[in-house]
């Protein structure tokens, strides 16, 4: 394909070939051609309702632009990296199949209006995937939970044993935090929702245009109010990275978390080879890559946002063109995003859970003690003084290298005499789960109920 520049009218001499590989974006926003397509052809049909093309014109565009996006797909046609980027590409294709009536296409346009209706319509279609992974994921957490009820877990704080919990409250606290991390996806989208095209350059077109058509047209929600607004922020694309930056945290620290319980030290659970690799010297190990490669991406998505951010705190206002580094940062990020779900949620389907080792863990490191500070409680004591009371307990008990439940009635009398013989049941780490049964807890009962609400959002 001949490669001639849509703007050089206006210049006397070539630009540098050094220049044109720097400036070229097809390498990467070749990916929109897609969007690209569909923005033209809802344009050509806005074009036709103005009467700026006749009905005989925008046919012949609309079926020659359908038919490139075929032969894309087919691999008929390949897409010129030779272009200095996709809206050119697709403006000489069009040009080659229909003539000059191609040429009129990009009446009332420009490719500033152009690309933000691209990056719109692509940010919408990968927040559409990704809230789809999301929920998908959610059900393997729900599965999981569901075929482990009854394991109980040493709950954490400072990474250090605190209370015992249900393993299916553990993993549905992973539920909820997708859950808000779908729900800023579908945020994020309601504001990219909005129609650019017709903004132009930054001024708006001097044709008569139906937006509203072209709205509709498209699936937007509404058109743009300010033509050099729309044409000169990408707001709606860091919100899209900075969802996906949140969403990326969550995945590395339920990585974190499984990287640990897979450790010999920990040995919660159990990681299925198909998603483990060896070492190239030592035969015996089995390392959680998979786990630490989420891990390690979410500080990528993390430079991406950061990046654009960047780029964008300082421009002032219409387009320029510092603001093409967002399709490399959007693009990385939703290949990166789409992969670390897919993987997680395969992991997850096939991890076991040492139900034998975490309760062993239950067992030790005196996690029923708040239980027995409210046990005192109930029996009269402040719950400060209860504190007190039982913090030294604890000392007596680990001098003695034993569990609070080992201590005889007689000892523990000697700390308090409100406790009776009724407080060993409050020992009982079992009984602990099951008493916490108030909403949004660990009882058994109540998560019982959190999983038949789970399975109703997803179904709903």
């Amino acid at each position: 394909m001949v490669q001639k520049k849509l703007w050089g009218g206006r210049f006397r001499e070539k630009t540098d070939d050094l220049l044109d590989r720097f400036n070229s974006s097809i390498r990467f926003d070749k990916r929109l051609y897609a969007q690209d397509i569909q923005g033209s052809i809802a344009h050509c049909r806005m074009l036709a309702k103005e009467r700026v093309l006749s009905d005989r014109e925008a046919s012949r565009i609309i079926d020659a632009l359908e038919k490139m996006k075929r032969e894309i797909e087919s691999g008929e046609l390949s897409i010129d990296e030779g272009s200095e980027d996709i809206h050119t590409f697709v403006e000489r294709a069009l040009v080659e199949k229909v003539g000059e009536t191609g040429e009129k296409l990009h009446t009332g346009r420009s490719r500033n209006d152009q690309v933000s209706l691209d990056m719109r319509l692509y940010v919408r279609e990968a927040g559409e995937r990704i809230k789809s992974l999301i929920k998908e994921m959610q059900r393997a957490l729900i599965r999981t939970a569901e075929k482990n009820f009854g394991v109980i877990i040493p709950g954490y704080t400072h990474l250090q044993r605190a209370q015992p919990v249900l393993l299916a409250h553990h993993l549905l606290a992973y539920y909820e935090m997708l859950k808000r991390d779908r729900q800023r996806f579908s945020d994020n989208l309601k504001r990219a929702s909005i129609l650019p095209l017709g903004s132009a350059a930054l001024a708006g077109s001097s044709f008569k245009l139906d937006r509203k058509m072209a709205a509709k047209e498209l699936g937007f929600a509404g058109i743009s109010e300010n033509s050099m607004d729309a044409v000169s922020d990408r707001d709606f694309v860091l919100e899209f990275l900075f969802a996906s930056s949140v969403l990326m945290m969550h995945l590395s620290r339920l990585s974190e978390e499984v990287i640990l319980w897979s450790t010999r030290e920990f040995n919660f659970v159990t990681l299925p080879d198909a998603f483990c690799t060896g070492s190239s010297i030592m035969p015996q190990k089995k390392n959680p890559d998979l786990l630490e490669l989420v891990r390690g991406k979410t500080g990528r998505v993390y430079g991406h946002l950061m990046a654009l951010l960047t780029v964008m705190k300082g421009l002032p206002l219409a387009y320029n063109k510092d603001m093409q580094e967002d399709k490399e940062a959007l693009f990385d990020t939703v290949d990166t995003v789409e992969e670390c779900i897919a993987m997680l949620t395969r992991l997850l389907k096939e991890i076991v859970f040492n139900a034998h080792q975490m309760k062993k863990a239950v067992n030790e490191g005196h996690l029923v003690a708040t239980d027995l500070a409210d046990y005192l409680v109930r029996k009269g004591a402040t719950f400060r003084n209860a504190h007190e009371l039982v913090g030294k307990m604890v000392l007596f008990a680990a001098d003695r290298n034993i569990e609070l439940s080992e201590l005889s009635i007689e000892q523990m009398k000697g700390f308090s005499n409100l406790i009776e013989d009724d407080v060993k049941k409050w020992l009982d780490p079992v009984q602990s789960v099951k008493r916490r049964s108030l909403y949004g807890g660990t009882g058994h009962s109540a998560v019982k109920r959190k999983l038949k609400k789970a399975i109703r959002e997803l179904e709903s």
